[in-house]
């Protein structure tokens, strides 16, 4: 999958793990957005290094989405506990 391939599914993972955590962000849609696309990257990274499974190189795979997502929620959830009285 290419780089572009990793962005847009770094986008809807985003999208996905805003939806799962709702409430208020504080970097909006653009910071939820860019959460995505970097957790995409890193759950990538954590699947194909230490859980033995690398990424398929399919953008309808599910262990791939999984990846995504679950990184995009760790990265949002962190954010929120990091900044999440910025918006106050």
């Amino acid at each position: 999958m290419s780089i572009i391939g990793w962005i847009i599914l770094g986008l809807l993972a985003g999208a996905i793990a805003k939806v799962l955590l709702a409430g208020r962000d504080p970097g909006g849609f653009i910071g939820t957005t860019l959460i995505g696309i970097a957790g995409a990257f890193i759950g990538g990274w954590i699947s194909a290094r230490w859980l033995d499974h690398p990424v398929s190189k399919h953008f309808y795979d599910g262990a791939t989405w999984a990846a995504a997502i679950g990184g995009s929620l760790v990265l949002l959830i962190l954010y929120r506990i990091l900044f999440g009285n910025s918006r106050d």
